[in-house]
Order: C-alpha cells, then sequence, then structure tokens
C-alpha cells in the first residue's frame, strides 16, 4: 500500500514540476491556436519533435511531454464543451488557466 501511495505521489510531484499543457495552452489564449484538445495536441506536437511550440499554440510544451499527456488529455476532455462552444464561435471563452 504505501509503495503504491509513494509512486502516487511521485508521479503527482513529477506532473506538477513539468507543468500542464492544457493550462498553458488555456492561458495563452493565442488568436488561431487550436482549442480543442490544445494541451493534448501541444503533447503529441512536442513528442512528435516539433520546433515551434510557442509560434503555433501561445505556450512552449512541457518538458515531459509524455508524463503530461495522460492529464492533458484527462482535462481537454473534461473541458471539452467549452472549448467546442469556444471553437464554434458561441460567446464562451475558454481562457484563464487553472
Amino acid at each position: 500500500m504505501w509503495a503504491a501511495m509513494n509512486k502516487l505521489i511521485l508521479i503527482s510531484v513529477a506532473l506538477a514540476l513539468t507543468g500542464c499543457a492544457t493550462a498553458r495552452t488555456l492561458d495563452a489564449a493565442k488568436p488561431g491556436a487550436p482549442v480543442v484538445y490544445a494541451g493534448t495536441r501541444l503533447n503529441l506536437y512536442a513528442l512528435q519533435g516539433g520546433c515551434c511550440a510557442a509560434d503555433r499554440f501561445g505556450a512552449e510544451a512541457p518538458s515531459y511531454p509524455g508524463l503530461d499527456l495522460p492529464g492533458s488529455a484527462l482535462l481537454d476532455t473534461l473541458l471539452l464543451p467549452l472549448s467546442l462552444l469556444t471553437a464554434a464561435g458561441v460567446g464562451v471563452r475558454a481562457t484563464g488557466g487553472l
């Protein structure tokens, strides 16, 4: 039990230190940047060796995008209704970060 708890704490600390790509992209609010699954897309872009994340997404990729990917995918899924409304141009803005 303690080993599982220690692993969970270690993973949580690692995620906190790398930064959440979803929060970074929402906080950037770059015009023309992807909104739907933006954090997940930023992580995948970094994993594929993308060179200019700040130009494309308005935010730098996390240091360890493979580690951040599951958390960003979960948060992007939870925020999907807001991001779809924003992408459709409805008066909801999904910005501000966490």
